[in-house]
């Protein structure tokens, strides 16, 4: 059996064992490159990422990977795509700060999800965010339901930004506990507050067999929560 496995192809492909020597020299070498670039980059393009910020760090990234393990890839040219993304980087920065129509059409703009505890259906459309995605983004903040919430904005980096109604102004909101949510029904079988499962509009309802949402015509109700949120 020892004899039908070509060990050496196995661990090194074609290449020699003297190679693992200058993957080593080449990696050390990238990783300072690597990290003086985002160095340059500056502390915001390491830690909230817009879309042009996340361009030009994979394009580093892509840049520092190869030479690491292709033999055939030279450290020259990767250092040649290092100096031209920085330089890119910081000449539409410089733009970003000087033109407010060039950043919005580099960076987008924030987006309003949430506005007095309702969503924002058309904005809420605009982004790729799903509602299981957003609704556990809410309960990882303290969230339980939409009634807290005065408004939410996701931010061009993608983080939302959160703003809470005093304890004494919340309102009944839709819950975005999953155990409730698997609740949802189009009959109302006993009087109180209901809140649509698709737009989050809330209404004081008695029993009916089917109610219709004014806001977006949409018939799934649960019970909505008025509870105040714990820190």
């Amino acid at each position: 059996m020892h004899g039908l496995i070509d060990w050496k192809a196995l661990l090194l492909g074609s290449e020699d064992w003297h190679f693992l020597i200058e993957i080593s020299l080449r990696t050390t070498i990238m990783f300072v490159v690597l990290l003086t670039g985002l160095r340059l980059l500056g502390k915001r393009g390491v830690k909230q990422l817009s879309v042009f910020e996340l361009v030009a760090i994979i394009g580093l990234g892509s840049a520092a990977g190869d030479p690491m393990l292709y033999k055939d890839v030279g450290i020259l040219p990767a250092l040649i795509v290092f100096v031209i993304v920085v330089i890119l980087y910081k000449v539409v920065t410089y733009f970003i700060g000087q033109n407010k129509k060039f950043e919005l059409l580099v960076e987008g703009k924030p987006i309003c999800l949430i506005k007095d505890g309702v969503f924002s259906i058309e904005n809420f459309r605009k982004e790729a965010l799903g509602e299981d995605e957003f609704f556990s983004e809410l309960r990882m903040q303290s969230v339980s339901h939409l009634g807290q919430i005065e408004e939410a904005i996701v931010e061009t980096s993608g983080d939302i930004s959160l703003f809470f109604y005093e304890d004494d102004k919340v309102k009944y909101g839709l819950p975005v506990m999953p155990s409730v949510l698997s609740t949802s029904t189009e009959r109302i079988s006993e009087p109180g507050h209901y809140a649509c499962t698709f737009c989050g509009y809330t209404t004081k309802s008695a029993p009916m067999a089917k109610k219709v949402c004014p806001t977006c015509k949409k018939h799934k109700w649960v019970k909505a929560d008025n509870k105040k949120r714990i820190n």
